[in-house]
């Protein structure tokens, strides 16, 4: 493949003369000499503490209120909402400092596609599930015998399904949320649609309400395995921990699905790696 066809292969969806920025460093042991790195830590931390006392505190109110009135409560659309429109704050409040992730599938995925260094990906990880952790311990706190009597919050397999479908259910909404992460925040597509005002947040938080609405019914939907662990380690029921593998091996796999067909197929970074590779030989 030359030249001229790996540059036809890669114009329609990159622009003409845009130059990719260059892929943050595998490890990054620079990062901890660096404050911006500790404040970006603090602001996931604070951004899933919020998340997950919001959403885990509405999930218990609507239980709480439809167990003596069907027609009380927000209903599964209200969670839905509760869940997309916080990370819409979120991500809207965190972008500019931590990159607003909120979510260890996130910072997988864009580990994989080498937007974020090894020991970033990691640290935000502990700080989101440390936050998630902290969220869930404040709505239990403040709110003890309800939380007890209506689950927590915490993700489990619905009766009737089996594991695979809610293992594959995660995986299909991590991919979903994870696909518009990559799209919305798309340097690249920025630069090639500069005339249309997008605020990245806004589709993330769609995507979110979106899957929530399908899979709610069957896992309650995680998509986050920080929201599913902080949940399951607060409620610390045996249901909880006996499911928690799937909130953590299908968002991982959804992200991992999403990262490769952005960045391989929708970017083409295979065909500019092979054409560099054929007119190096």
């Amino acid at each position: 493949m030359g030249k001229e066809e790996v540059a036809e292969a890669t114009h329609e969806y990159s622009g003409k003369d845009y130059q990719d920025p260059p892929p943050a460093d595998f490890i990054g042991i620079d990062d901890l000499g660096k404050w911006s790195f500790y404040r970006a830590l603090i602001a996931e931390f604070i951004a899933t503490l919020l998340f997950l006392y919001i959403t885990v505190l509405t999930v218990i109110g609507y239980k709480s209120q439809s167990a003596t009135d069907e027609c009380g409560g927000v209903g599964l659309l209200g969670i839905a909402w509760a869940f997309g429109g916080m990370i819409f704050i979120l991500v809207y409040c965190t972008a500019g400092i931590s990159g607003g992730h909120i979510n260890p599938a996130v910072t997988f995925g864009l580990f994989l596609a080498r937007k974020v260094s090894l020991i970033r990906a990691v640290m935000y990880m502990v700080a989101q599930c440390l936050g998630a952790i902290c969220g869930v311990g404040l709505v239990k706190a403040f709110q003890k015998s309800y939380y007890n009597r209506y689950g927590g919050g915490a993700n489990e397999l619905a009766d009737g399904y089996n594991k695979g479908t809610g293992l594959g259910a995660e995986i299909i909404g991590t991919f979903v949320l994870v696909y518009t992460v990559f799209s919305a925040t798309d340097p690249k597509r920025n630069a090639r649609d500069s005339h249309v005002p997008v605020l990245a947040p806004l589709p993330i938080g769609f995507a979110v309400f979106m899957v929530h609405l399908a899979t709610i019914p069957i896992t309650g939907t995680g998509i986050n395995p920080a929201r599913s662990f902080g949940a399951a380690v607060i409620y610390n029921k045996d249901k909880a921990w006996d499911d928690q593998w799937i909130f953590w091996v299908g968002p991982f796999i959804g992200a991992a699905i999403a990262a490769f067909y952005h960045q391989y197929i929708l970017r083409a970074a295979a065909i500019k790696a092979l054409g560099s590779f054929r007119s190096n030989a």
